[in-house]
């Protein structure tokens, strides 16, 4: 459930799960998430190990999320009505496809945080990893081993939050 997905931001970067086994999550949520009109447009970017210190912390790896605006191109042109809406949701795709990579890698024992890095860190790695700038940068997964535990974590109440009608 929701309830052991919290923000780990003490990690290492020992192994607990294979490199395959990464990958394997990685392409799972790519292959099944739904995404407006099927245009699949997330794209994921993963630094293992040294790779990953090069980019921006030393923990196990990070997966950059980006958004690809090319499958959006002739969906606009064809639907100009709606065209203003395809942005906002390829974000809801991203968003989706992160917190199943966060969630599906939580489940395998990794800690796990979500950051925002872009756009300063979007030009360098266009340039180290040939990552097309056309790319809309969105979020990164950091993760590896926990080596704490999470901060307190304060809630509002949900009765301000969820309304229900019908009961």
């Amino acid at each position: 459930g929701s309830k052991g997905r919290r923000s780990i931001h003490s990690l290492s970067n020992e192994s607990i799960i294979s490199d395959e086994r990464i990958e394997e999550i990685l392409s799972e949520v790519l292959t099944h998430m739904t995404s407006g009109f099927n245009t699949q447009a997330t794209r994921m970017v993963v630094f293992l190990r040294e790779q990953h210190e090069n980019s921006h912390a030393v923990v196990k790896a990070t997966v950059l999320f980006y958004e690809d605006r090319a499958p959006f191109t002739l969906l606009e042109a064809k639907m100009p009505i709606i065209k203003d809406k395809f942005t906002e949701w390829s974000d809801h795709a991203s968003g989706m496809c992160q917190l199943a990579v966060w969630t599906l890698l939580e489940a395998e024992g990794l800690g796990c945080n979500l950051q925002h890095y872009n756009p300063m860190i979007d030009a360098q790695v266009s340039e180290q990893w040939n990552v097309p700038l056309e790319w809309r940068s969105k979020a990164q997964v950091v993760f590896g081993k926990p080596a704490g535990t999470p901060r307190e974590k304060t809630v509002e109440p949900v009765s301000g939050r969820l309304f229900i009608h019908g009961k």
